[in-house]
């Protein structure tokens, strides 16, 4: 398991005084970037093969409230990675100083060609790394299939007029 230590801003709460949905969000993405740069995915070598990150949905279950100043601790799981790479799954846990589980998030993502702006696979090398990130229990081989699990999709608005 992955963990990164953070601590509640001034900027993080919302107007009820508690951790923000964004600053959730916010959380995730730097130590989902940390963890690929631990793990040889750094900025430049993602942008040297140029790829980038996309998210398809981050799923959130609170459970606790979280306040300005208090330490929090980030956990990331890879929960699923597709044959080709291009399809990634992780689970992120939320705990405060104490331990507590503050949030859950499930949360698939793809990498795009960033000239194409299509989703590709990884080359080779980067493959290989992702094939040795630490993988939770619950890892499961990704297909297309899973980025469709809930059947939603895109509707132009002229449909719904």
């Amino acid at each position: 398991m992955f963990s990164k230590q953070f601590e509640i801003r001034w900027s993080d709460v919302d107007a009820n005084g508690h951790l923000a949905n964004s600053a959730y969000t916010n959380f995730m993405s730097h130590a989902r970037m940390s963890f690929f740069g631990d793990h040889g995915f750094s900025m430049k070598t993602i942008q040297k093969n140029g790829l980038g990150p996309v998210v398809f949905y981050e799923h959130m279950y609170y459970f606790k409230e979280s306040f300005l100043g208090t330490p929090i601790q980030v956990t990331i799981e890879v929960s699923g990675l597709s044959e080709d790479g291009m399809f990634f799954s992780f689970d992120h846990d939320f705990y405060n100083h104490k331990g507590e589980h503050l949030a859950h998030c499930q949360m698939l993502g793809a990498w795009i060609d960033l000239k194409t702006r299509k989703l590709t696979g990884l080359p080779q090398d980067l493959l290989e790394l992702g094939e040795k990130f630490p993988k939770a229990d619950s890892f499961k081989l990704l297909t297309k299939e899973d980025t469709r699990k809930f059947g939603v999709k895109p509707k132009p608005l002229s449909t719904r007029l």
